[in-house]
């Protein structure tokens, strides 16, 4: 649709106009910051930064009926500034041009509801987003799509030059930086530190075949992060993680893609957030309180946050009732299916704090839970979903897994609708399948394949045909047809099927 064929009554808005307002503010000593500079934690006392648009209370004289329109007349633009995350751009990036945005693709992934079956066994409706849709097949495009389209805004400005962007990874973060920073090259380049052998292959073919810088580290997620930290602390280079405020900006559009799906009616809602190290949660909460705070919507759904039971700190610290004795700390991770979540020392603990309390504070009653989820229930679930139509990755089996428990523990009901988060696509973490498969996995996982749930390809070589095509070596007429005759009357007869009438 063309801007000229929307309706007078919207067409004034419904273009984005740039402004500024927007500053980092420390969590810790409440300071403020201009954005001009790139900022990853606080100059002064080093607690990690949230952005604040200094003008957002501007946003609440638009009746949300009118915002409403504006998303939804939007999404009917062909505009490549506005069909990504920037649809919502004066929730998520009001300060930037809009020839400065970068979009590759990202944002408004499929909803998919859940198959009868599925449905039965989960005891609700519930639906998964798939965020393996997004160009480098994982959420983190997301926050890419803010924090590349923000330097290219500082780049446009002369505020930077030359730009070495580096982050610390299990995975998808690298794939989603290296993909960016390509974009926007010779201007930006990236380096990536992995994990030694904590990826899988083809998370790694991502970066490399992006042009990335990739090194790979000894230990953890842990241990790259804090390389990474002091890199980003003594040397010139723009830190692509989640303690940078502008990915966390960006992955809200989350919560609004959400919002907009169910015509913002998300009374009875429930959204299923996997955590590694809390940008994504803390992203989820603070868009949904933007649009409850502005009448976009008018309920704040239920928050479930789940991680494994081989990296829980999150978990352990609501796990204390009483929140007067609740004391962070970071924990030893062990070996995870759910590889991104493999995070024991969360960057973004300090913004989950904070957005929890204020989330439960604005929603009048405890509206976010956690639970704790194991190994074997990641697998189990993740492998039982793509059996009924989905291509969930390990950490939408863990979502799936973590509303099982919730729904066990009364967190959620049946009368409830969830939204699971399957935050890359499945084929990312195919190698952990084949281990299923092959009954493969070693004994840290604490993982034992169901028989039910294994399968195999079956080579047909039946006894009855004697000759088989062969690359460059095709068959004559008599054996090919005996060829294709008798394969099929094999695999028919495995397949127990009767011959037609």
């Amino acid at each position: 649709m063309k801007i000229e064929s929307i309706p007078q009554f919207i067409r004034d808005v419904i273009m984005p106009k740039p402004r500024d307002g927007m500053l980092y503010r420390c969590l810790g000593c409440g300071h403020e910051f201009g954005i001009v500079k790139l900022l990853y934690t606080c100059p002064d006392c080093g607690q990690v930064l949230l952005l604040q648009d200094a003008h957002f209370e501007n946003l609440k004289k638009i009746p949300g009926a009118v915002w409403r329109d504006i998303f939804d007349y939007r999404k009917l633009l062909t505009l490549p500034c506005l069909k990504g995350i920037y649809r919502y751009h004066e929730f998520i990036g009001p300060v930037m041009p809009l020839d400065s945005i970068v979009y590759l693709g990202e944002g408004h992934t499929p909803m998919i509801e859940a198959n009868s079956w599925m449905q039965n066994q989960a005891g609700m409706r519930f639906y998964f987003k798939n965020d393996g849709q997004n160009p480098s097949a994982s959420f983190k495009d997301r926050g890419m799509a803010s924090a590349l389209s923000y330097i290219k805004f500082l780049l446009g400005q002369g505020h930077l030059s030359n730009v070495l962007a580096v982050c610390a990874s299990t995975g998808d973060t690298s794939a989603s930086a290296a993909l960016y920073a390509a974009y926007l090259q010779p201007h930006v380049k990236s380096a990536v530190l992995l994990p030694h052998k904590k990826v899988t292959p083809q998370q790694l073919s991502q970066p490399l075949g992006s042009g990335a810088r990739v090194f790979e580290i000894p230990g953890v997620f842990d241990d790259c992060m804090k390389v990474v930290e002091a890199l980003s602390e003594s040397y010139n280079v723009a830190l692509l993680n989640s303690k940078n405020a502008w990915r966390i900006l960006g992955q809200e559009s989350y919560s609004y893609e959400i919002a907009q799906d169910f015509e913002y009616e998300l009374d009875g809602k429930v959204i299923v957030v996997p955590i590694g190290n809390a940008g994504n949660i803390t992203a989820v909460m603070n868009g949904f309180l933007k649009f409850y705070e502005t009448g976009v919507i008018t309920s704040l759904p239920r928050i479930i946050g789940v991680q494994s039971e081989h990296a829980d700190p999150v978990y352990r610290y609501y796990s204390e009732q009483n929140p007067s004795l609740r004391k962070f700390v970071p924990v030893t991770v062990q070996s995870s299916v759910a590889q991104a979540a493999m995070i024991g020392n969360p960057v973004s603990m300090p913004r989950v704090i904070h957005l929890v309390n204020r989330y439960n504070q604005v929603a009048g009653k405890q509206n976010v839970f956690f639970v704790q989820v194991t190994e074997q229930s990641i697998m189990d679930w993740q492998i039982k979903a793509n059996r009924n139509g989905h291509i969930a990755c390990t950490h939408g089996g863990e979502c799936l897994a973590g509303l099982i428990v919730a729904r066990e523990k009364g967190y959620v009901t049946s009368e409830d609708i969830a939204v699971l988060d399957s935050t890359a696509h499945a084929l990312k973490f195919s190698g952990f399948q084949d281990m299923y498969f092959n009954q493969g996995f070693p004994a840290e996982f604490e993982i034992v394949p169901n028989p039910d749930l294994i399968n195999h390809p079956v080579l047909v070589q039946p006894e009855s045909v004697h000759r088989y095509p062969a690359p460059g070596k095709p068959l004559d007429a008599a054996d090919f047809v005996q060829f294709v005759s008798g394969v099929s009357r094999e695999i028919a007869k495995q397949l127990q099927i009767e011959p037609a009438t």
